[in-house]
């Protein structure tokens, strides 16, 4: 057997469509390289193929392969908003990267959502609250409360719908009425200096969308049960704000904290988990983060953090991820804590508003079954 085989031969011998073989490459199951022959291509490790088609010649239960699904398995539902081919993030075939260099915020959450839908034409007024997340909860919960289900509805007027609650967003984000670019919003509700509110632009890009993550699946769970599209976001927004999803920026910055004052090594070894510290690695990126990357590269991040980095890479293996790359921004351009949670639940809310849209157009119902695993019930009856 050859060491390396093209992507007609590997399709062949795993039986899988090419999304599956691009998802086992970025997994690390199935190694790939650029084809010396055509750079364009790529070709696959023939061991790795091989052993993947052993395990699925030797058959699972539908169960199983279902469980397996739910934490960084195999794609479970159809999607043309994003792909993450070859360590790559694409939004509806473009490189987020790419788009990152030049492109408005707005004009990437409009690419996400097919096309449709304008910015908002006056600015929106946020309701009072005490921190980023709970005017974003009260804003949403208010909408969501009146307004129209998501089905039936023209797609375009939802997709407007969308670009007002994203300015919504927005405006819940810094606490203040404003109008332009959210972006400059940003920046000036943060006093960041204005040479660098492009910094702002580029993050806000670069996680506008990233596939079906949980806050995604959320907003279109809500949206096949037939939800208003505030309400969509809403769930999504639930989800963003756990410590392991959007939240996740306060424990960054206490890892960070911990490797400046003790070293990597010092932090590692007290960390619960120190073979997945927070800010570094990603189950779907093993050979780094390509948002942290694009981002990192458009500024320097303070000496402290590039030490710690260096460290803590040496130590694991790991390279910085798009959670440490927020958190090197906040510190470079000293902006307010709460400002990693602000650029994430901003931003993503573009890619809940481009699946709650698609979901509903695909009528269909979210409604996975659970494999039970508690007492029999026989065990009541007697």
């Amino acid at each position: 057997m050859t060491d390396w085989i093209d992507r007609e031969v590997a399709l062949q011998r795993l039986g899988v469509r090419p999304q599956t073989l691009y998802a086992y490459v970025s997994r690390g199951r199935v190694r790939a390289e650029p084809d010396p022959a055509e750079p364009r291509r790529s070709r696959y490790r023939a061991s790795d193929v091989a052993a993947l088609a052993e395990r699925g010649a030797r058959g699972r239960k539908a169960a199983d392969v279902a469980s397996a699904a739910i934490a960084w398995g195999e794609p479970v539902l159809p999607s043309a908003i994003t792909a993450i081919i070859d360590g790559r993030l694409y939004y509806r075939g473009r490189d987020a990267a790419d788009l990152a260099e030049s492109e408005t915020f707005e004009h990437v959450a409009r690419l996400l959502r097919g096309g449709l839908g304008d910015p908002a034409d006056a600015p929106q007024r946020p309701l009072a609250g005490p921190t980023v997340q709970a005017r974003m909860f009260a804003v949403l919960a208010a909408r969501a409360a009146t307004a129209l289900p998501i089905t039936g509805r023209p797609v375009a007027a939802v997709a407007q719908e969308g670009a007002e609650l994203l300015d919504l967003m927005a405006a819940a984000a810094v606490g203040e009425e404003d109008e332009g670019p959210i972006h400059e919003r940003f920046g000036r509700a943060w006093k960041a200096p204005r040479e660098r509110w492009d910094l702002i632009r580029r993050a806000l890009v670069l996680l506008a969308d990233h596939e079906l993550n949980p806050s995604a699946f959320a907003a279109r769970i809500a949206a096949s049960t037939g939800a208003s599209l505030a309400a969509c976001l809403l769930a999504g927004l639930g989800a963003l704000s756990g410590p392991r999803h959007g939240g996740m920026s306060e424990r960054v910055e206490s890892f960070l904290e911990a490797a400046q004052r003790r070293g990597a090594a010092g932090a590692l070894a007290r960390w619960p988990q120190a073979s997945q510290p927070p800010g570094f690695g990603h189950p779907l990126y093993p050979d780094g983060d390509p948002r942290a990357a694009a981002l990192l590269a458009a500024f320097e991040a303070p000496a402290q953090l590039r030490e710690a980095a260096g460290a803590i890479g040496a130590e694991t293996g790991l390279r910085p991820n798009v959670d440490f790359a927020l958190a090197a921004l906040r510190r470079t351009l000293a902006l307010p804590p709460e400002a990693p949670f602000a650029l994430f639940a901003a931003a993503r809310s573009a890619g809940w508003v481009a699946h709650a849209m698609e979901q509903a157009q695909s009528g269909r119902q979210i409604r996975p079954r659970a494999r039970y695993v508690g007492p029999p019930p026989a065990a009541f009856d007697r």
